[in-house]
């Protein structure tokens, strides 16, 4: 049996047709004034712009994916899931949104909150980091908690939780879209916190890539692990300093040149690439 179009049946019929879907689903109509909002709401910025263009189409066309509540009170609702899209309905004027009533403690909201925000909403990677961390510190979820729950690898989570350790006016500048989380990936390579200030200064003064990034911090790094190397280092006698100097040369790369007291020592060649190591490797087959 062919089924007749409904929009041969008139307007009355669509409206009866949205109600029925809606009480099969479980959906029900809130009034707006009857919601506060989540106090666990892991997002704290909402793009004007993008909350415009929601509110005019909620104007237009209603709001298609309904907002998640939990029952608090005898006509009192909060919301566990779908802030961003009860604000829009606000901007649009309306008095009432569609939603699912869903019962949950408080440590359940925050959870569920979390995951719908990340897999729908797309938060900065800071808000996310911010997230991951009150749920460790609230609920003792570990990493590999975290893991289970929102579908993300630990190796993921732990590089989100890292940012956490920058500077404040580096978190700021990851928020505002002026680096991006590349270029905080790397910068957090770096120990010290000026250091790690002075390179997002010039990411944002010269538009480094975060190639360019990774090759200044990697720099930085080996230019630290000589200082080290050379601290540690036993003194050996002048004749070694100038052999230590040639075989700089001769591999065009700074030698890690080590002898103790008995004579005994090693000669360590770094190299920076797979594509440096193959230029070593036929220094020495030359020197045969």
């Amino acid at each position: 049996m062919v089924k007749r179009n409904a929009l041969g049946r008139g307007l009355g019929a669509l409206i009866d047709d949205a109600e029925k879907m809606k009480q099969k689903a479980g959906i029900n109509e809130i009034e707006l004034s009857k919601i506060e909002v989540n106090p666990f709401q892991p997002r704290s910025n909402f793009n004007a712009e993008a909350m415009e263009e929601l509110a005019a189409s909620i104007r237009e066309i209603g709001l298609i994916q309904p907002i998640t509540l939990r029952k608090i009170a005898q006509d009192k609702y909060q919301i566990i899931a779908g802030e961003r899209r009860f604000k829009a309905v606000q901007m649009a004027g309306l008095e009432s949104i569609p939603a699912y009533i869903r019962k949950a403690k408080d440590d359940g909201m925050l959870e569920m909150a979390l995951v719908e925000n990340i897999q729908r909403e797309d938060l900065d990677a800071i808000e996310i980091a911010v997230s991951y961390q009150r749920l460790m510190e609230e609920l003792e979820f570990t990493q590999e908690d975290l893991s289970s729950r929102v579908g993300k690898k630990r190796s993921t989570i732990a590089n989100y939780l890292r940012l956490l350790k920058l500077p404040a006016v580096i978190q700021k500048g990851l928020r505002e879209q002026e680096i991006s989380m590349g270029h905080a990936r790397a910068i957090i390579n770096v120990e010290e916190t000026e250091t790690q200030i002075m390179i997002y200064n010039q990411i944002i003064k010269y538009g480094f890539s975060v190639r360019k990034v990774e090759e200044i911090v990697r720099d930085l790094n080996d230019d630290n692990d000589e200082k080290v190397t050379n601290a540690k280092k036993q003194k050996y006698p002048k004749e070694y300093q100038i052999i230590k100097k040639q075989l700089d040369s001769i591999f065009n790369s700074r030698i890690d040149f080590s002898m103790n007291d008995k004579g005994k020592g090693k000669i360590v060649i770094p190299f920076k690439s797979a594509n440096d190591l193959e230029r070593i490797v036929k220094i020495i087959e030359n020197q045969k």
